[in-house]
């Protein structure tokens, strides 16, 4: 531990450094610019909004800001994990110069993805405003909850980063699990009622099941509980998500100690 928080010091000014070089080649050559930022979630948004809105009919509260909250969250965790796959063959010419803790790559992806989702959040708060969703003080409980978000998608890149270098055909088999995860998560359904009943709804025993073992049905529905609908998030289960986050964080870490001298030798 000591090991990683000294790196973490050392390396941090060149993961910020790194976030910010990739945020501005994304948008290096193109017209719109830093606007993607806005219009790519947006537009995402726009399109399930239409699917479930006029194809399924569904008729959640404030079903926008519902859907908007929900694909920000998966964007996050979903778009770090996959990049993670290829990362340390991606930052080859670095790996085979000079000495960076391979983790720090994730970090590197998460605050190029955070900053996004930061943005994305900032269109999910004005159309609060513009739907009149009630703000009560649960809307601190957030943090906790983005805390959470953090440490798991950390752990689980971390892992995936290291049999990623060694796995060829890994990222096929990240995309598949990613995309039934996608529809397991409730995205653009209600997988819980909240006080009431809430249509769309996962019928009985999926809910419980959904929530207890998917993080991100868990994470995605305490969003939805403390923004929506003034509620508190289940704090047993985001204790017990923040524990088992951390433990695969430690041991991610441990093994990209162990065997980051390899991966030169593989890519």
């Amino acid at each position: 531990m000591s090991r990683f928080v000294k790196d973490f010091k050392k390396f941090f000014n060149y993961t910020v450094f790194s976030s910010k070089a990739e945020l501005k080649s994304e948008v290096a050559d193109s017209f719109l610019s830093w606007l993607w930022w806005i219009l790519d979630p947006l537009l995402y948004m726009l399109v399930y909004l239409f699917i479930a809105v006029v194809v399924f009919n569904s008729s959640v509260p404030y079903f926008p800001v519902f859907v908007f909250m929900g694909l920000n969250t998966w964007s996050f965790f979903s778009k770090t994990l996959k990049a993670s796959v290829k990362l340390v063959s991606a930052k080859k010419m670095i790996v085979t110069k000079v000495y960076v803790p391979k983790y720090m790559f994730v970090f590197e992806k998460m605050g190029v993805y955070g900053f996004k989702m930061l943005v994305s959040n900032l269109l999910v708060v004005i159309t609060m405003i513009v739907y009149k969703v009630p703000i009560t003080w649960r809307i601190v409980w957030i943090i906790p909850i983005t805390l959470v978000l953090c440490v798991v998608t950390f752990g689980l890149s971390t892992i995936i980063m290291h049999f990623g270098v060694f796995v060829e055909d890994l990222l096929n088999v990240i995309t598949v699990v990613l995309q039934m995860g996608f529809y397991l998560s409730g995205i653009f359904y209600s997988i819980e009622p909240i006080g009431e009943v809430v249509p769309g709804k996962v019928p009985v025993p999926y809910d419980n099941l959904l929530v207890k073992l998917n993080p991100m049905a868990l994470l995605i529905t305490d969003l939805r509980r403390v923004l929506l609908y003034g509620e508190n998030p289940h704090w047993l289960m985001l204790c017990i998500w923040f524990f088992v986050g951390t433990l695969i964080s430690i041991i991610g870490v441990r093994i990209i100690y162990k065997f980051e001298n390899s991966y030169v030798k593989v890519i």
